[in-house]
């Protein structure tokens, strides 16, 4: 019946695993990589590389980065994730390495890879940005008190 989880190249494994129509290979069967199936594939975070805050950097560089940051959304949540206050710190610095300081509405977030990543290549397009590094960090934790008053008044916070 699952003749994908089959090892095609060993007939005799072929006929344990095709006699009765509810049966299937050994999830161990030689030949079958199961390493898709235990986790999902990431994205290795490079090293932040940045060095230390460049305030005339900052200041030419904050804005166009809050304004790619504001296009980032939690997909369960109507609200862009910097209205939300998960943006904790923009470090620019001499070389216009940018850093992002972030958290994340809760550790168990379902989006706890797709948000950082997405951060990290949009700032990274901001034009005279030479590289950008996301951090996650969990201190100070995140609270409803961290949100715009916008993003309280759009989610009827009030």
């Amino acid at each position: 019946m699952f003749s994908f989880l089959k090892n095609d190249k060993d007939p005799a494994h072929a006929e344990d695993a095709g006699g009765a129509e509810g049966a299937s290979a050994s999830p161990t069967a030689p030949g079958l990589d199961t390493s898709a199936l235990s986790a999902p594939p990431r994205e290795e975070s490079p090293a932040a590389n940045v060095g230390p805050l460049d305030p005339a950097n900052t200041a030419e560089l904050q804005q166009p980065i809050i304004d790619q940051i504001k296009t980032v959304f939690d997909p369960e949540i109507p609200v862009d994730i910097y209205e939300l206050g998960l943006i904790y710190d923009i470090i620019v610095d001499a070389d216009k390495n940018v850093l992002i300081n972030m958290t994340l509405t809760s550790p168990a977030c379902p989006s706890a890879q797709q948000i950082p990543s997405e951060v990290r290549w949009k700032v990274k397009a901001v034009p005279g940005v030479k590289d950008a590094f996301v951090e996650i960090v969990w201190e100070p934790p995140w609270s409803k008190d961290r949100m715009s008053e916008a993003a309280k008044l759009q989610l009827g916070f009030f």
